[in-house]
């Protein structure tokens, strides 16, 4: 394969081998007979290698690659030997997200920090296929320009996170040094102060001790990078407390058919709750990545509690203490959240098997 300068618009150039394209030029490029059967993303990342074959292959699919015949959206479609092919990378997005009036539930307010209840189904940041409609952009719009600029310009006064499905309180920094002291205490995980952080979680099972300490290091998983695992090697450290506070129903062997459990955080990783509950054999109810081969032990509830499960559709975890102090005085600032409709509803329902 080669380059053709010829076939480039005069305002645009090839990039030099081991530079960075740049956002919004266009590329042309003609297969010779060594290029013949081979894949369009393959022909293409090879001659771009600074563009990984995962973007060019969602460039083709979104109609920025065209041939002689027009325009190719099939990745898979075979190269043509003296054919030439036009690769257009498109400008990039706005970085900064959008203000949008959504409807918050504000537990706390003042000038350096806000506390908001989460629902369940609200996503926290702008990510890819998640580029509005979030908590960030909800908080443009009800802070205007006050949030914090230390997140970056994605991330906004966010200083921790709830996962998409998982509902309750957050603390959001409104100033630059409310941002700095609140990652402080978040990083010391409360070993030093008063940050506290614990959620309700009603899952399949129960533990087999009333209370205890999960200890177990995480890390992405190495054949699915949506999950998170328990990694013995390489993982980062992660402890869970857990308390059994009720259980529900009777299965095999005596054993509970389901149970709410109370979980306090002493690190924060990704999915930590989730992976470790399902860890010690007790997945969260509701957890389609982490509780899928326990979904059958839903015929075995009554058919209120089996329909709200089946109605559910996130799982069932509630962020319901915050704790942290002010980062301006010092007050030690201490939020509760009851269970919200749907949690309650399973609880109802639960207590009735």
């Amino acid at each position: 394969m080669f380059w053709d300068a010829a076939f480039v618009m005069p305002s645009l150039s090839i990039p030099e081998p081991g530079s960075e394209p740049a956002e919004g030029q266009i590329y042309h490029f003609t297969a010779t007979q060594d290029d013949k059967g081979l894949r369009l993303d393959r022909f293409l990342a090879a001659s771009l290698p600074d563009i990984s074959r995962s973007r060019i292959t969602a460039l083709i699919r979104e109609g920025h690659v065209s041939g002689t015949g027009g325009t190719i959206k099939e990745p898979s479609k075979a190269v043509k030997p003296e054919e030439t092919y036009q690769l257009t990378v498109p400008l990039p997005k706005p970085a900064i997200p959008e203000a949008q009036t959504i409807p918050l539930d504000v537990v706390f307010e003042d000038h350096a920090v806000i506390v908001i209840e989460k629902p369940a189904g609200l996503v926290v940041h702008p990510a890819p296929g998640h580029e509005s409609g979030t908590l960030v952009n909800a908080l443009l719009a009800h802070c205007g320009g006050s949030l914090s600029g230390i997140g970056g310009v994605r991330r906004p006064g966010i200083v921790h996170r709830l996962d998409k499905d998982t509902s309750g309180l957050l603390v959001v920094a409104k100033t630059d040094a409310a941002h700095q002291a609140l990652s402080d205490q978040f990083a010391d995980h409360g070993r030093t102060g008063a940050l506290l952080r614990a959620y309700l979680a009603f899952v399949w099972g129960a533990p087999v001790r009333a209370k205890g300490v999960i200890d177990k290091p995480l890390g992405r998983h190495p054949n699915d990078r949506l999950r998170q695992a328990v990694r013995a090697r390489n993982g980062r450290v992660a402890i869970t407390h857990f308390e059994r506070l009720e259980t529900f129903g009777t299965a095999k062997k005596d054993v509970p058919l389901a149970s709410l459990v109370r979980c306090r955080l002493e690190t924060g990783r990704t999915h930590q709750i989730r992976v470790h509950m399902a860890a010690i054999g007790v997945p969260l109810i509701g957890d389609e990545l982490y509780g899928r081969s326990h979904r059958t032990k839903s015929a075995l509830l009554s058919a209120g509690a089996r329909a709200q499960v089946q109605t559910l559709g996130r799982q069932a975890l509630h962020a319901a203490l915050l704790q942290f102090t002010h980062p301006d005085d010092g007050r030690v600032m201490r939020f509760e959240s009851p269970l919200p409709a749907d949690l309650l509803a399973l609880h109802l329902n639960l207590k009735k098997i």
